[in-house]
């Protein structure tokens, strides 16, 4: 199985025109990366393999990006990238990169885009363990399966 991806990536209109991703208004770049652990619970986990509900996908990301432009208007540009298919240990599934003109608004904004992804954007996790067993996951934090446990 190939990896694919969603991503998104996001200027600001002040920047947008400019070529280089880093202007002289963003001394800010931070970002995160969600990499596959070798294990969970005792168990050892030898890959993942993400799944998606893709229109469904790029429509959230693009939403949790607008709502990151609203909360904390300085922010210059967005970049998430979520890989689909399978993502073999060590690599990484998720990453996010925000950047401003301090520090705070896009350390800020990147946990808030992290913890929302894994909240709302409909991507579902195989974990695959040595034994060949298997489990699907969903995020602690999604919104819809605990809807569904009420």
């Amino acid at each position: 199985m190939s990896s694919w991806e969603i991503s998104f990536c996001s200027s600001s209109q002040e920047t947008r025109s400019q070529s280089s991703p880093l202007s002289a208004g963003a001394s800010s770049w931070d970002t995160y990366a969600g990499i596959t652990r070798n294990h969970f619970q005792g168990k050892k986990v030898v890959r993942l393999e993400y799944e998606a509900y893709i229109s469904m996908a790029e429509a959230e990301i693009k939403k949790i990006c607008r709502d990151i432009r609203n909360k904390w208007p300085t922010i210059q540009h967005i970049s998430v990238h979520h890989r689909l298919g399978l993502v073999n240990i060590t690599e990484a599934s998720v990453i996010i990169a925000i950047s401003s003109p301090h520090r705070n608004e896009s350390l800020e904004a990147v946990k808030y885009c992290i913890d929302t992804l894994k909240a709302t954007v409909p991507i579902w996790k195989k974990e695959i363990y040595d034994t060949e067993e298997y489990t699907w996951k969903e995020n602690k934090e999604c919104q819809w399966a605990r809807n569904e446990q009420k």
